[in-house]
This record gives structure tokens, C-alpha cells and sequence, in this order.
């Protein structure tokens, strides 16, 4: 943490102390030892154990991930500045609760479209394209051939969707525990989004094999994989997945690379040349 965790544990607890337990629908009795929240009573709101609540209180744990100091934050009904004042204390970025950026910088954009030996594309941080370029279209299939909420590839593996993507049994559940991880670290950054809040709610609905993982509450994030492709005219590749984080904008930039010297390279290499003559980027249209 940026400050000492006790200066965590003791503004935690002083704001903990000056909630009024009736504005929150609790009853005051005569029995109430504490004149604020009681530690349950935070814990079960901003839904975190009261054993982990103790611990930042006291100062023995640190680095509270957005989505624990974002539930907090919220329990405890803190103005902007003090929501603001907790991240940094506990040393995170201070999350934009708004909406999830959907622009793309020119700078993010010019990395793309140079990047033309190697498929590439650009997601805002719940995994919608925004921008790819040729390479990317030719490897995994074009994002403008589907309906907008199929190009995001947490939908299309929860809910079964085709893909030249081929995954043994364990890289499947490794995937699927990195993804989801991913997405509720986004989600803690950016909890009134509303375009992402719903991906989240469907997918609950649609695969009980991401409402279990959701409902872990893991938090991480997505950064590599290697990946088998099935291409319909090239055959196998074997690619390294690397994903770059803009940490301004928060926005995912995703290159795929295979080994210099092998089959994959070459197939690549080839690739590349027939898309010499296309577009460099193609644009997914701009969030609503």
C-alpha cells in the first residue's frame, strides 16, 4: 500500500464508526455496544468475510482488490472523494464508476495497424473488440461477420459459439478461470457500467459453468495463453497469446506470435502477405 495499512485499518474503522446503524434499516437497541456499524454488519453489506474485515482493520492484511475497497466503498455510502481517498490508500487506481471507455487512441490504434506480421486487436477491459487488423480478421475469423454481442470472446465460449480456437480439457478450465477472473476485476473497477453489468448478468444466465466461477469471487487478471488454431485453409497454428493493458485507458491489446522458424511462422508470414493489400484496421462500431 501506498500508506501504512494502519492508516487503512484506522480510516476503514472510523468510517465504519460513524455510520448511523438506522440509516441502513438496522435496529439500535439498548444492547448495541458499538455507536456505529458493527464489523458483521459491514462485512455481510460490502460482501467480504468478517475474518478478511478484521484483518484490514488491524492492519495484517494489504492490497484489497478494486472489487473489495468498490463493495466497501458502497456499504459504507462514502462521497466520491472519500471513495477516492480509500483506493489510494490502499494504493489501487481510483476506478472510473462511470462506463467503460470505448474510444481508442491514436497511439493504440497506430499499434495495431503496424503490428501487420501478427494478428492483433484492441478490447475495452469486458473483452468487446473495438479495433483489429487484417491479420486478426484472417486468423480467427472477421468480427463484422457476426452480430455485435457474439464478438466478445467470453460470450462466444460460455455460450458455445464456433471457434477456431482448440483448447484440451485442462487449458479450457485454466482459460475460463483466467477469463472470468479477468471480467469481475473489470467489473470492480467499473461497477455502474451498465454494458458490462449486462454481459454479466447474461452469460449468469446462459452457462452454469460461469455462474459457478463468477460466484467465486476470483479476482486476477488475463495476461497470456498459448493457443491452438484451426485455421480452414492454413491448418494448425500454434501461437503465443500476449495481452498488453493501456493502464489510462484501460484497454487490452491482444497480438498473437508463433516461434521464429516454425510451421505457424511461416503459415503467419504467408497470411500476412495476402493481407498486404487490405485495410489495416477495420473499427467495431462505437458503444451505445
Amino acid at each position: 500500500m501506498a500508506a501504512s495499512t494502519n492508516e487503512f485499518g484506522a480510516t476503514l474503522r472510523s468510517w465504519r464508526d460513524r455510520a448511523a446503524p438506522e440509516e441502513f434499516g438496522l435496529p439500535v437497541t439498548s444492547h448495541r455496544r458499538v455507536r456505529g456499524l458493527r464489523r458483521q454488519e459491514l462485512a455481510h453489506m460490502a460482501s467480504v468475510s468478517l475474518d478478511y474485515l478484521v484483518q484490514l482493520e488491524q492492519g495484517r492484511a494489504s492490497a484489497p482488490s478494486s472489487q473489495v475497497l468498490t463493495g466497501l466503498a458502497r456499504a459504507l455510502r462514502l462521497t466520491e472523494a472519500e471513495r477516492a481517498h480509500l483506493f489510494r490508500l490502499a494504493d489501487r487506481l481510483v476506478p472510473d464508476g462511470t462506463r467503460i471507455r470505448g474510444t481508442l487512441p491514436g497511439r493504440v490504434r497506430r499499434l495495431v495497424e503496424q503490428l501487420s506480421a501478427s494478428p492483433a486487436v484492441a478490447c475495452d477491459a469486458g473483452w468487446s473488440p473495438i479495433a483489429w487488423n487484417a491479420m486478426w480478421a484472417a486468423t480467427v475469423g472477421n468480427p463484422l461477420q457476426r452480430p455485435e454481442h457474439e464478438r466478445n470472446p467470453v460470450w462466444r465460449h460460455f455460450t458455445g459459439l464456433p471457434t477456431r480456437v482448440v483448447r484440451t480439457r485442462l487449458e479450457q478450465r485454466e482459460f475460463e478461470a483466467a477469463v472470468v477472473a479477468d471480467l469481475r476485476s473489470s467489473y470492480g473497477r467499473y461497477p455502474e457500467d451498465k454494458g458490462l453489468a449486462q454481459l454479466i448478468a447474461d452469460l449468469r444466465t446462459a452457462s452454469p459453468r460461469f455462474r459457478g466461477l463468477w460466484d467465486e469471487r476470483r479476482v486476477s487478471v488475463y495476461e497470456q495463453e498459448h493457443k491452438t488454431i484451426e485455421h480452414p485453409e492454413l491448418g494448425v497454428l500454434q501461437v503465443d497469446c500476449d495481452i498488453l493493458t493501456t493502464h489510462r485507458n484501460d484497454l487490452r491489446v491482444v497480438v498473437y506470435t508463433a516461434a521464429p522458424g516454425s510451421p505457424s511462422a511461416k503459415a503467419l508470414l504467408e497470411l500476412s502477405d495476402a493481407c498486404a493489400q487490405q485495410p489495416a484496421t477495420h473499427r467495431s462500431p462505437a458503444r451505445r
